[in-house]
């Protein structure tokens, strides 16, 4: 598959000179993947300081566990979650090599900013036991982190925990020996759908199966199928899976229970607010 996965259309510059009141119209960006820079940017917006999908996730559904975001963008919930509730691991994985780029400069942002702040209580410093300092970073004993589990990670901590990479997610293979407890799929399901139609939804489904250990579970977050009458011309692709779908996203849940195999679901969305016009999706949680 092609690496390059943004394309832009090119303006129909006005050449006469004496037009002087002609604007140049800057190139729209049409992202075929979903893979939008700064999507974050007008999905959250300024006004909130966290996503506000993470305030229906569980504390238990990543502490201490093995996570996978799928189509993680540049990031910044991976991280926000890794923090927040102390993932022993979490992958966030990408088929746009700048959003991969992004991330790990999101998260170098995010180690930097919170190393460089000084402690709240110096005393708790000096009077640690087990506290080695290096390049900055406070790193204790594994006995102490556990007890302070319900305070997040360290900056320390995070960098080793959270890594990126850049992955075509329905066509790359399964590593044999990779299994997780929590799988994200975020509002990437109508992307998928659009690219590679009904078939590369079920390889979504059957792969994120394959990669759950047992009792592991699914987050997702499906785009209503009104969405996708408004990307379905980015490209010829699109257009052509988006005219031969018969699974609709109203009837994944049946699937994902029925022909899969997940043996639970519960929706979380209920208590979830404060998100933009636009993107009042369902979050579904899917246990194996």
């Amino acid at each position: 598959m092609n690496d390059v996965v943004k394309q832009t259309s090119v303006p129909n510059n006005n050449k006469n000179p004496h037009k002087s009141n002609s604007k140049k119209r800057k190139p729209k960006e049409v992202a075929l993947f979903g893979n939008y820079k700064n999507y974050y940017g007008y999905r959250i917006g300024q006004e909130l300081e966290e996503d506000p999908r993470v305030k229906v996730f569980r504390k238990e559904w990543f502490e201490g566990k093995d996570c996978l975001d799928i189509g993680c963008n540049s990031g910044l919930i991976t991280i926000n979650i890794a923090k927040k509730f102390s993932c022993r691991s979490i992958l966030g994985v990408d088929i746009d090599t700048d959003r991969i780029e992004e991330a790990y400069w999101n998260l170098r942002r995010i180690v930097r900013e919170s190393t460089s702040k000084p402690p709240a209580k110096a005393s708790r410093l000096k009077d640690a036991k087990a506290v080695e300092v290096s390049d900055h970073c406070v790193t204790e004993s594994p006995t102490e982190q556990k007890g302070k589990a319900g305070e997040g990670l360290s900056p320390c901590n995070l960098s080793e925990r959270v890594s990126f990479r850049r992955e075509n997610f329905v066509q790359s293979r399964i590593s044999d020996d990779k299994r997780y407890h929590t799988i994200m799929c975020l509002s990437v399901t109508k992307w998928i759908h659009l690219n590679w139609g009904d078939e590369g939804l079920i390889n979504l489904f059957t792969k994120i199966w394959k990669l759950l250990q047992p009792g592991g579970m699914l987050i997702l977050e499906p785009q209503p199928w009104s969405s996708y009458a408004k990307n379905h011309k980015v490209s010829e692709t699109a257009k052509n899976n988006y005219n031969t779908i018969e699974i609709f996203p109203e009837s994944f849940q049946d699937i994902l229970l029925d022909k899969i195999g997940f043996r639970l679901v519960e929706d979380i969305s209920c208590n979830l607010s404060g998100s933009k016009s636009g993107f009042q999706r369902p979050i579904l949680a899917f246990w194996k």
